[in-house]
């Protein structure tokens, strides 16, 4: 399961709850996320022995193109030490993931079982067992490496009663009946995304943004500039040295923090609303290590939301077409410009503890980020899994379609073998130095190291 956080925009989980130091400039979102992120994968692979899906989640958060609502980014412009939270929001983010994993192992073993096509296992993590039941001739169980799952097929298995020529194994049956088992996690995972907003939309609905002029002023620091010339929580910043700032959020707040960085131990004038006044407040930025002004303070768009609750059926399929439409758009785009600069976001792949992490602290926010975590790790996790890579889901109906160009000749078994097998490993090593690099990330480790 890999985690993508991008730098490039202002995010809306609120780490600031971390135990990290209070910056100069903490730019907060108080909105839900909404169209976002990302690309996320679960990986399959066909081995000898057993069709093996993994989990790699890469998830990039971008802004809503819904007509009908603006909403805010999810892209994470900072993750310098990841502070997990209470156990609670821990607990909710794990449930997220392994439901997940869950629906899309159980996409796989529906289609095989409804087709009559045997399965031997079903296990959730992989590696050694740590409990485990049989039932109907599958072992059913939960691993100790939280890297996915796996739906296993008696087709090459030594210690399988199952003669090699029978027609119910999965290698024996016809190229379209492989094709519907190996892409059932895919839409599995696409129905339960749907479900999720579904529900959002009729229950807790979803976020609607209005934007006012300004940028918000949330948060003073004791004894900064700030806090020294008069500006308080609460404020809104109307306008900077007699520009007007713009009504679009993260372009207001973007020029006012441009406008104070330039401005190190020289006078800004702002135009602040305080409640039914205007005021003129003249503030004099720090100058900080890098020569850049500060005034330590936290900024936000200004913006009043509210929820929009589907009134029936009609515009609850409605709102969540849009919805399901806009989070697809922003997966796919995110996937490209991943690829198109991949260099950049390499170095901020993070894994499953990275992943629950993040849904913590959406967790301890609001539950309709919940709900919008689960859809885009679930629409990640579908447009991932098609890519034609070893050990993805698209890389076995990649040799499923080889196989068919050639007339219904299969690659020698031997080669097939070595390509999955690789990218399994592959997956698996980045797997672990992950989980390693991440737990290492998270605060309280980091202060007992």
């Amino acid at each position: 399961m890999l985690l993508n956080l991008s730098s490039s925009s202002y995010s809306l989980i609120k780490f600031a709850n971390s135990r990290s130091p209070f910056t100069d400039f903490s730019v907060k979102y108080r909105t839900h996320f909404s169209k976002s992120q990302s690309s996320s994968s679960l990986c399959h692979s066909l081995t000898s022995s057993e069709l093996s899906f993994k989990n790699r989640h890469q998830i990039f958060w971008e802004k809503s193109k819904i007509p009908f609502r603006r909403s805010g980014d999810f892209r994470l412009w900072a993750f310098a030490g990841i502070d997990i939270g209470s156990a609670q929001s821990v607990l909710e983010a794990a449930a997220v993931l392994t439901a997940i994993i869950v629906v899309h192992e159980s996409g796989h073993f529906l289609a095989a079982c409804l087709q009559g096509i045997h399965v031997s296992k079903f296990a959730i993590g992989f590696g050694p067992v740590l409990a485990k039941f049989n039932k109907n001739n599958v072992e059913y169980s939960i691993r100790a490496f939280p890297l996915g799952g796996f739906v296993g097929f008696p087709d090459n298995d030594p210690d399988s009663d199952i003669p090699m020529d029978d027609e119910n194994l999965l290698k024996n049956r016809p190229i379209l009946d492989r094709v519907l088992v190996i892409s059932a996690g895919v839409i599995a995972n696409i129905i339960f995304a749907y479900i999720i907003i579904l529900i959002q939309v009729s229950s807790v609905g979803l976020p609607v943004q209005e934007p006012f002029p300004g940028v918000l002023v949330p948060e003073v620091r004791t004894l900064s500039a700030a806090s020294r010339d008069g500006l308080l929580p609460g404020d809104v910043i109307l306008a900077v040295n007699g520009n007007e700032l713009p009504k679009l959020g993260s372009t207001a707040v973007s020029e006012l923090v441009e406008a104070i960085k330039r401005s190190p131990n020289r006078t800004v004038l702002l135009k602040v609303e305080r409640g039914q006044q205007d005021l003129e407040i003249g503030v004099t930025p720090d100058e900080s290590f890098d020569g850049t002004g500060r005034i330590g303070v936290q900024l936000s768009p200004n913006v009043k939301i509210s929820k929009l609750v589907a009134k029936n059926f009609l515009e609850a399929f409605s709102y969540s077409r849009k919805e399901f439409l806009g989070l697809s758009y922003n997966v796919l785009d995110s996937l490209k410009q991943t690829v198109l600069n991949f260099s950049q976001s390499a170095s901020k792949v993070s894994g499953p503890v990275a992943i629950i992490a993040v849904g913590a602290e959406v967790a301890r926010s609001n539950i309709d980020g919940l709900y919008q975590f689960a859809a885009v790790l679930n629409i990640n996790l579908a447009v991932i899994n098609l890519l034609p890579l070893p050990a993805l889901d698209g890389g076995s109906l990649a040799l499923i379609l080889i196989e068919a160009a050639r007339g219904g000749r299969k690659l020698p078994l031997e080669l097939e073998q070595r390509i999955m097998s690789s990218g399994i490993m592959v997956v698996v090593l980045l797997g672990m130095f992950l989980i390693v690099r991440d737990t290492l990330n998270l605060e309280f480790i980091k202060d007992l190291l």
